[in-house]
């Protein structure tokens, strides 16, 4: 056996045994989410509400019923207390219904059942997608109209979108669009491959067709060049990239008690929710000179992620996805790939949600937790000015990720949280996956003569223009729950005095604390300005107050019309960053019923109560956006685009809180001998 196999096995069978040695047994953490079993619980307690033999009741949302704060801080402050009842809220359907039941799982009780009646729908269900996109197999228009186009039913495969709303006053059926794709010659890819023309409307409470069109026929674009699997590519290969190996001798860095993960001198939790994906909650950083942890960040999550297309055309001009209100980031969480996805040194776990039919659904390998040794510098000097004397410091940069990848149609979510040793949260998202395109009869840029709304990418083959904003909700507890935002304008200073000094300008701070929610909206690039949560009742030993800082990221702004009915819905994108008083039931961005809304429950809505927010509990949301110009690199799948942004502590220490941080351990190497496979 090669030397280099033999550290790869070392590799594996070390992973596994410092994964059963990270992960203990422990009582329920308030936030931890649904267990298996009580899914099933939950399922049982409902049904025995609405027998199944009488009543065709289906789950679109359970998850934990978050328990109110107050409570849940009391625990943290003496795990050995009573923690608050483990609830769970759960939305159904019933006879065209959407049901809102909160369930006691101690009291194995129904605490509450309302019945919905505003404007929405809630959570599509994986099973109900599924059924949907089979009926046009046995639908006798649609069968028709793939014959006349020469193709072969058995290669047709259709997907579902969300209908949008453009102004009907009348209350809809709930409704959803078929497209279809074409998966001739053993092509996988079939996104790039639309049937244009044909469009089917169904009906998911009848689950039937309702309406059907078939407007225009373009070619199929074809399926050369649209592979993407390794095992099917041919030579010429490249890039060529080497192998590396990765090695902790005595394990890893951190440890896992059911939820909660400590690490470093962070402690925090880590949550699953069917919509929201990744929650990351209870977020504590030790303070090596007050020798106690303190609090960051209560609760963390991405509340909505708004895709707009930039396409008008009846064909196109509903597609402005909201893809966690709609579809599920959670549910649409995909199995990581050990070696790929995630490092050799991630340690993995699972998550569950409730299939429509209430039974838990499991995602393997649903969360990676690893360090992260990237090379880069956490900070370093070299002092060349003392004579005779070179003075070298450098300390290595580790810091550790949790990610989940949410596959969403056509696009991959990589969704990273980044927590360094230095007290800075990074928020990463990459994009990949395959664009959303347009079947159309050009093969050339010359061939246009008219507005495509888009890229022409390969024959037959148009890159719609569209947006990716994502609203991350963040309820900062900065050293505790009441917290002011504060914004410090850099201001231009014209120095008039000219025999003070030779400048004629420089720039200093003048610093505003929002005291309502109208105060603290922020367009960013309107102004320039750092903007922080600071905490206004505890001070530095110099009188600063701490805080942490905001780092935004890539500041795209809307550029809908705000009258624009996708706008209206996703008006919480009209800003960069707006602050809330905390409020338990204002989680989504776009509200609780993005199906189908009327964005009449949404972040913009709340915030025009304008309610008080300087030194309270607040809530910053903040959303980091893509405008996505496709280009011929990004087919027939996309190279990764990423952003983020950052929360880095402002005076939250008294001085530089790694500066004591020792460098990791030298690995020796030189009992391993390789053999170059350099030609």
């Amino acid at each position: 056996m090669s030397s280099t196999l033999k550290i790869m096995l070392f590799m594996v069978l070390l992973s596994l045994h410092t994964f059963s040695s990270l992960v203990s047994s422990h009582q329920h953490h308030p936030l931890d989410p649904l267990t298996r079993s009580e899914f099933t619980l939950v399922r049982t307690i409902v049904q025995k509400s609405y027998p199944s033999s009488i009543h065709n009741l289906t789950f679109q949302y359970v998850g934990l019923d978050e328990p109110d704060k107050p409570r849940v801080l009391a625990w943290l402050s003496n795990p050995a207390s009573k923690p608050p009842p483990r609830r769970a809220f759960v939305i159904t359907r019933l006879a065209k219904k959407s049901h809102e039941i909160v369930v006691d799982l101690s009291t194995r009780s129904i605490v509450s059942d309302a019945v919905y009646d505003g404007h929405g729908y809630p959570l599509l269900t994986i099973d109900e997608q599924s059924t949907a996109i089979t009926l046009p197999q046995t639908y006798e228009p649609f069968i028709e109209s793939v014959k006349k186009r020469g193709l072969n039913l058995s290669d047709v495969v259709c997907s579902t979108f969300t209908v949008g709303w453009f102004g009907e006053v009348k209350i809809s059926a709930r409704v959803l669009k078929l497209l279809c794709f074409y998966t001739d010659h053993g092509t996988v890819n079939l996104y790039v491959r639309p049937v244009e023309g044909i469009t089917l409307v169904v009906d998911l409470d009848e689950m039937k067709i309702v309406e059907y069109y078939d407007r225009f026929r373009v070619p199929v674009p074809k399926a050369e060049g649209t592979e993407y699997r390794a095992s099917k590519m041919k030579p010429p290969f490249g890039p060529h990239l080497n192998g590396a190996a990765f090695l902790q001798p005595d394990g890893p860095g951190f440890k896992i008690d059911g939820h909660t993960v400590s690490w470093a001198n962070w402690v925090f939790h880590v949550g699953y929710d069917v919509r929201a994906g990744p929650i990351i909650s209870a977020a504590s950083i030790y303070d090596l000179e007050k020798q106690t942890y303190r609090r960051v960040l209560y609760r963390g999550f991405i509340s909505e992620l708004f895709v707009p297309y930039m396409d008008p055309t009846e064909e196109w001009y509903y597609k402005t996805f909201f893809d966690c209100g709609e579809f599920g980031f959670g549910q649409s969480a995909v199995s990581l790939e050990p070696f790929a996805d995630c490092p050799s040194n991630a340690v993995f776990l699972d998550a569950y949600f409730a299939g429509a039919d209430g039974l838990p659904v499991k995602i393997s390998n649903a969360f990676c937790i690893f360090e992260r040794y990237a090379g880069n510098i956490m900070w370093r000097h070299t002092e060349m000015d003392i004579p005779n004397e070179v003075i070298r410091e450098v300390r290595p940069e580790v810091s550790l990720v949790v990610r989940m990848v949410a596959t969403v149609g056509n696009y991959d979510y990589i969704l990273d949280w980044e927590l360094k040793p230095s007290g800075s949260i990074k928020f990463g998202v990459g994009l990949t996956g395959v664009l959303e395109v347009k079947g159309v009869t050009y093969t050339h840029t010359d061939q246009i003569k008219e507005d495509v709304y888009g890229t022409l990418l390969a024959d037959n083959t148009i890159g719609v223009y569209h947006d990716h904003f994502l609203t991350y909700y963040l309820d900062l507890d900065v050293d505790g729950e009441p917290n002011s935002f504060v914004k410090n304008k850099l201001e231009k200073i014209q120095v008039t005095d000219g025999h003070s000094s030779p400048r004629k300008s420089y720039w200093t701070t003048v610093s505003e604390t929002a005291k309502t929610e109208s105060d603290a909206r922020v367009q960013l690039g309107l102004m320039q300005s750092e903007l922080a949560v600071v905490n206004t009742n505890k001070k530095t030993n110099f009188g600063n107050n701490v805080g942490y800082r905001l780092i935004p990221g890539s500041a795209a702004q809307p550029l809908l019309s705000y009258d624009d009915y996708p706008q209206i819905r996703g008006a919480f994108t009209n800003n960069n960053v707006w602050v809330t008083p905390y409020n338990k039931s204002e989680k989504w961005a776009g509200g609780l019923y993005v199906d189908q809304s009327h964005g009449d429950d949404t972040l913009e809505t709340w915030s025009l109560r304008n309610r008080d927010i300087e030194n309270k509990d607040i809530v910053l949301w903040y959303t980091i956006g893509f405008h996505h110009v496709p280009c011929q690199e990004d087919f027939p799948v996309m190279p990764t685009l990423s952003g983020g942004f950052e929360l880095r502590p402002t005076n939250f220490f008294e001085s530089n809180p790694v500066l004591k941080t020792k460098p990791p351990k030298h690995v020796d190497w030189s009992n391993c001998t390789t053999t170059s496979t350099h030609p």
